[in-house]
């Protein structure tokens, strides 16, 4: 299983940003190994991010997303001590959901 993403997530005014790490090989499938062996494919396709269990952010990520993808996003509607959860699906059914808590 993947390392934890490092998630944080700061209200200013009206607007809460959102930064998140996501640690995940990313491999594209198109690099060679020293060998000559074409390296399997292995990357983060979908990406969701919920407020309070609300949808806020739903992305596609490809292969041509470089190792560990670092997020930053905006939305509205959140206070101090709600719940901002991120989950992604890579292509080979993996699966990873952290949460923080907005401060």
């Amino acid at each position: 299983m993947a390392d934890p993403m490092r998630i944080r997530a700061a209200v200013a005014g009206d607007e809460v940003t959102v930064r998140v790490l996501m640690s995940h090989p990313m491999e594209p499938g198109t690099r060679k190994d020293a060998s000559g062996n074409t390296i399997p494919a292995h990357f983060i396709q979908d990406v969701e991010a919920t407020h309070n269990g609300k949808s806020v952010l739903k992305a596609m990520f490809s292969g041509s997303v470089s190792q560990n993808p670092f997020l930053s996003f905006k939305f509205k509607g959140g206070a101090k001590g709600d719940k901002v959860a991120v989950k992604w699906v890579d292509n080979k059914g993996d699966t990873r959901t952290d949460e923080a808590t907005i401060a």
